[in-house]
């Protein structure tokens, strides 16, 4: 029997028969062509036993991604149907409209009644029926397109705040006409839908699924219990049910971080799956395959869906097959590389994992080894240095590591104890388990000086010494003066609370002052709110974390849980002085200024790479390579990237 034997049972839905429960909900993925086909691939090759293609477009009035409406659509989808098959995986598509999230360029947003979506910002058209009965004949046409592509499903999209979901919700649907007013009416649209794609497709062996919000956190809009009436009439018509959280009004909550506990979806999940029928769906933060097969075992659901999972690490299911989920390379929950990177560069990444999204060209792990196997060094033992050692070290590089700290970790090490951060620390622990698999020499409490280098006389050496807090009240606001003040005992640095200081008493009120705009100032807040200390977070930014990759999605779920605090926010100002019983801050380039009472402060700026050994290594005419915060990158995507990228060169 296999580890997780229950995992591993098929289960039929519809005509369709799924080789195991592991399987991978519709996501955004910003890729095209050969691109999509290997990120789909290499989770198929896996062993996922089934994955369904991103939210795509059914009316040319909103495209998205694949020509689904087109017949143009054809060549990708019948690829797609090929190279998945070998595999075992079944694959389907979700089809939708984005209703009032779409309108981008010159397209017209469609919406049930013209309520603009809050991060899309139009105003929708109200659809006539002309306008419904047009969508409804394009979601038919595209199921068909799919089927006859050879894909083996599709999975109508009524969840997550778009076209359908707006015309369930007693929020988003003001109607008057048959599709507003009562459950059976806002309705209608989406068993319209579902009836013109089995007609479409007669008895053609396709499974039909439907995504059904769960709890939709729109303010009056549908909860569990309203969600669990829609499932069961729902039910008879379709092959099985998925569930999702969220819609745009609370944005973190369609792909929760890890500020929010693991299976954060599974409490509105069960008033829904326990009066369907047909085989269930779920997601949230399911993120080990314990989890997964007690939710299995439990009877909470038929399938569970693990997407960042499986980005961060594609072979998951066969790992587990084999009695390898110590290898398996874990997701840290922190959405900066996967929602994140797709929101603003365009297509996902993973912080964990260089190759996802990349898999046409580039390999999860290193598959050959060095020409020549070298002696080489690698000074730090954070995310850099541990991803840099085990890449390495697998292309027969012979390495040894040393650590300043007594512990291996780095940064990550003090990020992982602040509250909700903890995931962090997964990804540190088993770069460290790999390591000692993998032979490399580990040295901890070891201090690494010119001389002991050239003692040792590696063939390369490895700088991966991170940054320390600078200690002379630098701001980048007025970078050529510091901080008056910047030196009284009540004043320190993020790292000294964070538990690489000793500060015995926190006295309030506190005002943190963050400069980055990073989770950093976030943690820092947290820990003092834990103290019972009123907090102000001051920055010359405008948002609590301004600058990490989308905040709505990463960020979210920390705003909510700092603002429902004794907190507030003063964004767009910088220091301007500090003295026992407060702070003076402004807002550069005028006279405005205004005081905050302050018996402790925290301040939180940009740190000084430590970059001495690399300088004196440099001056004796050796050229040492440099990853990670040395080289002032300051995220921990970049660190783990770079030195994946270096040990796969080197």
């Amino acid at each position: 029997m296999a580890l997780y034997d229950n995992l591993f049972e098929p289960i039929e839905v519809g005509p369709v028969r799924i080789p195991n429960r592991i399987v991978r909900s519709p996501h955004g993925t910003g890729l095209l062509g050969e691109d999509l086909i290997a990120y789909h691939e290499a989770r198929a090759r896996g062993g996922v036993g089934m994955s369904t293609i991103q939210a795509t477009g059914v009316h040319p009035g909103a495209p998205s991604g694949i020509p689904i409406f087109s017949d143009s659509c054809r060549p990708l989808l019948e690829q797609i149907a090929e190279r998945m098959a070998p595999h075992g995986m079944k694959m389907f598509l979700q089809v939708y409209h984005p209703g009032a999230a779409g309108g981008m360029g010159n397209a017209e947003a469609w919406s049930a009644s013209a309520i603009p979506n809050p991060l899309a910002g139009v105003v929708p058209i109200a659809m006539t029926k002309t306008m419904i009965d047009d969508v409804v004949a394009s979601f038919a046409a595209a199921a068909k397109r799919c089927c006859e592509c050879g894909l083996d499903g599709v999975d109508v999209h009524a969840s997550s705040g778009y076209l359908i979901h707006e015309f369930l919700s007693p929020a988003l649907n003001q109607r008057t006409d048959d599709y507003g007013g009562s459950l059976e009416n806002r309705m209608r649209f989406m068993l319209e839908v579902i009836e013109a794609i089995r007609s479409e497709l007669g008895d053609a062996a396709f499974a039909v699924g439907v995504r059904l919000p769960n709890h939709d956190y729109v303010p009056g809009g549908l909860t569990p219990e309203m969600n669990a009436e829609i499932a069961q009439r729902v039910d008879p018509l379709v092959d099985y049910v998925s569930l999702h959280m969220g819609a745009y009004w609370r944005f973190h909550k369609l792909i929760a971080p890890s500020d929010d506990p693991l299976g954060v979806e599974m409490p509105s999940n069960e008033p829904i799956t326990r009066v369907v029928s047909k085989p269930t769906i779920v997601v949230g933060r399911i993120m080990t395959l314990d989890h997964a097969s007690h939710i299995v075992d439990t009877g909470a659901a038929d399938m569970v869906s693990m997407v960042r999972a499986l980005i961060a690490d594609p072979e998951l299911v066969n790992k587990a097959r084999r009695r390898d989920e110590h290898k398996i390379r874990p997701c840290i929950g922190s959405n900066m590389g996967c929602v994140g990177q797709l929101m603003t560069a365009g297509r996902i990444s993973c912080v964990v994992n260089i190759a996802a999204a990349r898999e046409a060209k580039v390999t999860h792990d290193p598959e050959t080894k060095a020409a020549a196997p070298k002696r080489i060094m690698v000074v730090g033992g954070g995310p850099a240095g541990l991803e840099f050692a085990r890449t390495a070290a697998m292309r027969g590089h012979e390495v040894e590591l040393h650590e300043a700290m007594k512990v291996l970790g780095g940064q990550v090490t003090m990020a992982a104890s602040a509250p909700h951060r903890a995931d962090l620390g997964a990804i540190t622990s088993w770069l460290a388990e790999e390591i000692d698999g993998l032979g490399v020499t580990v040295h901890l409490n070891s201090m690494v000086e010119p001389d002991m280098i050239a003692e040792r006389a590696p063939d390369e050496v490895v700088i991966a010494t991170g940054t320390t807090p600078r200690a002379d009240g630098f701001q980048v606001s007025t970078p050529a003066a510091s901080v008056p003040g910047y030196d009284l005992p009540h004043v320190y640095s993020s790292w000294d609370l964070l538990g690489f200081g000793d500060i015995t008493h926190i006295e309030g009120p506190a005002v943190v002052f963050d400069d980055t705009g990073s989770f950093e100032a976030i943690s820092v807040a947290d820990v003092l709110l834990g103290a019972g200390v009123p907090v102000t977070m001051v920055s010359r930014l405008n948002a609590i974390g301004e600058t990490l990759p989308y905040p709505p999605v990463t960020v979210g779920a920390a705003r909510e849980r700092l603002m429902s605090g004794d907190f507030d926010f003063v964004g767009g100002h910088y220091l301007r002085s500090i003295n026992p019983q407060e702070v003076e801050v402004g807002v550069l380039y005028t006279e405005r200024s205004r005081r905050i009472a302050a018996r402790t402060v925290i301040l939180v700026s940009f740190n000084a790479p430590n970059r001495e050994i690399a300088e004196a290594l440099t001056a004796q005419g050796h050229t040492p390579h440099l990853i990670g915060d040395v080289r002032a990158r300051s995220s921990i995507m970049s660190a783990i990237h770079g030195a994946a990228e270096l040990g796969r060169r080197i």
